[in-house]
């Protein structure tokens, strides 16, 4: 009976009045549930009704109930379970003997106002809610049931605490028997039955309804890694997938990169930005990238640092072999000249124009490529001092030569004249004492460099990207560029006074190649000062060996190949009076 008429309660709305009780009543809506009477009551909230429309609230009028028109079958199923339980109970002899259990329900609406006046009907026992009044004329209220949201359980059990009412049965945490189905029931010291869940998958169905499939369980009773039984192939996921969503809206980053987080968007949303240079992330998802050390750079993938790649100039690769064996070659060619002018020393084209001075200049023009040799290799604290300062010495006395003979060359043709007082200086003392003092006053700039910062090895770890260059540091910039300063100075000098002497009226005059020589050689060094300045690691080597190079092939090709070509295939103009302009008839002949 009380199921019928439960029933037939349930499926209509309920309406709600204003009270309009004296003041010591609870000023809302008239509440009204269901009552069976027993020993010992039990109360429970079910939202037996969903989808609320709440009242406007202008504050100017008593508000209004909220609404709730849709019937949840299953909600009222766990309704419909209480209610069996207590009258199995009731029913069995050996149960709770000699008690009756009655209860008290009550449609929360899944609206929290609703749950706290059921809770306050339930404890005061009459359907007038009176504030702190318990109205039962008999029987206790001993539990309540909350409600299926914990939204609404909440406040619930904020009010029951008031009274001092527990959210189970507490005088019946020492029972523990099994039902005749085989299910044991038992509590806990704290009066809470054993965790037993059936697993629910929602499936729409074709008509736009929802079903529920029991998909696993859990029992927290159950034997240590048995708690939780899941059914993976009845799954159906959104979308009828078999295929677990992913849980984010983003895929994982892998070692390499980094997540950035999207503005105004959740933080399981984000993009995936590789590290940035010489850095890496070495597992998934990182949230920021790691720097490597100074000796070491990340792979490829950027997931690890390796060490990083030590590079200079060496005779193993392929640029280093070719500079070695062109230095080689070149610095041949002024040692077989210097033994060509040795075996012709007393024929007047080796004699002309101081050949004790040209013997100097084969000399240093042997040594010069030689000096490449200095720069190819790892850099050590005896190869970084020696390079620059042995190269500027000796192509320093070289230029300084090449001027000596220069200006030889006009004294010689002014001393020719009647009346001249060049005569005295005509002779080796002169160009001896202008190629030694240009070469000591570079012999003194290096000394002076030497002895405020000399040169030194370093491990360059930044010019370029993944790679040591083993180098040298120069120790003072302006050193090293007085140094080429200077040398610039004799060459320029040279070139303009060889260039002023080149239409002297001599068969063989010298002037002319010699300023080809200066021509050639401040050209290479001009252009080896960009060159310098915007290479790299070993190619600023190489640079600087190809300047020497080409600056040595320059001056040996334009001021001593002439007089091979005479020596060798024209002897017959390696006379005295060629040389003076006087064997030109005897030539042609």
């Amino acid at each position: 009976m009380h199921l019928a008429w439960l029933t037939v309660w349930l499926a209509l709305h309920i309406h709600f009045t204003a009270s309009t009780a004296p003041t010591c009543q609870l000023k809302s809506l008239r509440v009204e549930g269901l009552k069976v009477a027993g020993d010992v009551i039990i109360g429970a909230t079910f939202p037996v009704h969903e989808n609320k429309v709440f009242p406007n609230r202008d504050f100017t009028d008593y508000p209004g109930a909220v609404q709730c028109y849709s019937f949840s079958f299953r909600s009222y199923r766990w309704l419909h379970a209480m209610m069996y339980a207590i009258e199995e109970i009731n029913a069995s002899p050996t149960l709770l003997p000699n008690i009756t259990l009655g209860y008290s329900i009550y449609d929360s609406c899944d609206i929290i106002p609703r749950g706290i006046e059921g809770v306050l009907w339930m404890v005061s026992g009459t359907d007038e809610v009176v504030l702190n009044y318990r109205c039962y004329a008999q029987a206790p209220l001993a539990a309540v049931i909350g409600d299926s949201a914990s939204s609404v359980s909440i406040p619930m059990t904020n009010i029951l605490g008031i009274y001092n009412y527990p959210q189970i049965l507490h005088y019946m945490k020492n029972v523990h028997f099994t039902t005749w189905s085989g299910e044991e029931i038992y509590f806990d010291e704290n009066g809470d039955p054993p965790a037993l869940y059936d697993i629910v998958n929602w499936k729409p169905t074709t008509s736009g309804d929802i079903q529920y499939f029991k998909v696993g369980s859990y029992d927290s009773s159950a034997p240590p890694g048995k708690e939780l039984v899941l059914i993976d192939s009845t799954i159906l996921w959104p979308g009828e997938k078999k295929q677990v969503p992913l849980s984010v809206c983003s895929e994982s980053c892998l070692p390499g990169w980094r997540k950035a987080t999207r503005q105004g968007q959740p933080i399981c949303c984000f993009d995936c930005i590789p590290c940035s240079e010489g850095e890496i992330s070495s597992h998934k998802d990182s949230t920021e990238c790691l720097p490597c050390p100074d000796d070491q750079w990340p792979n490829e993938r950027r997931d690890i640092c390796v060490p990083k790649m030590v590079e200079f100039l060496s005779y193993s690769e392929p640029l280093g072999m070719v500079l070695a064996v062109l230095s080689v070659l070149i610095s041949v060619v002024p040692k077989s000249i210097l033994g060509l002018f040795l075996w012709y020393r007393h024929t007047p084209i080796v004699k002309a124009n101081n050949r004790q001075l040209s013997y100097v200049l084969l000399c240093a023009l042997t040594l010069c490529p030689l000096c490449s040799f200095i720069f190819i290799g790892k850099p050590s604290s005896a190869s970084c001092i020696l390079r620059q300062t042995t190269f500027a010495i000796i192509f320093a006395l070289s230029v300084s030569c090449v001027l000596a003979k220069t200006i030889m060359v006009i004294i010689a043709f002014k001393a020719s004249k009647p009346g001249s007082n060049l005569h005295r200086w005509v002779g080796s003392r002169l160009p001896n004492t202008i190629a030694c003092l240009g070469t000591l006053i570079q012999a003194g700039i290096c000394a002076l460099w030497l002895g405020y910062a000399p040169p030194f090895p370093q491990n360059n770890m930044n010019s370029q990207v993944g790679k040591i260059i083993l180098e040298c540091n120069e120790g003072s910039s302006l050193a090293f560029w007085c140094m080429m300063g200077y040398m610039g100075i004799l060459a320029v000098v040279s070139f303009v006074i060889a260039f002023l002497a080149r239409k002297l009226p001599d068969s063989f005059n010298e002037a002319k190649f010699i300023t080809f020589s200066m021509l050639v050689f401040v050209i290479v060094w001009l252009s080896f000062i960009p060159s310098y300045l915007s290479t790299r690691g070993k190619y600023t080597v190489a640079v600087e060996i190809f300047a020497i190079l080409s600056s040595s092939a320059g001056l040996l090709s334009c001021i001593f190949f002439p007089k091979c070509y005479i020596i060798l295939l024209k002897p017959e103009r390696n006379t005295r009076d060629f040389l003076m302009g006087k064997g030109t008839s005897t030539n042609n002949k």
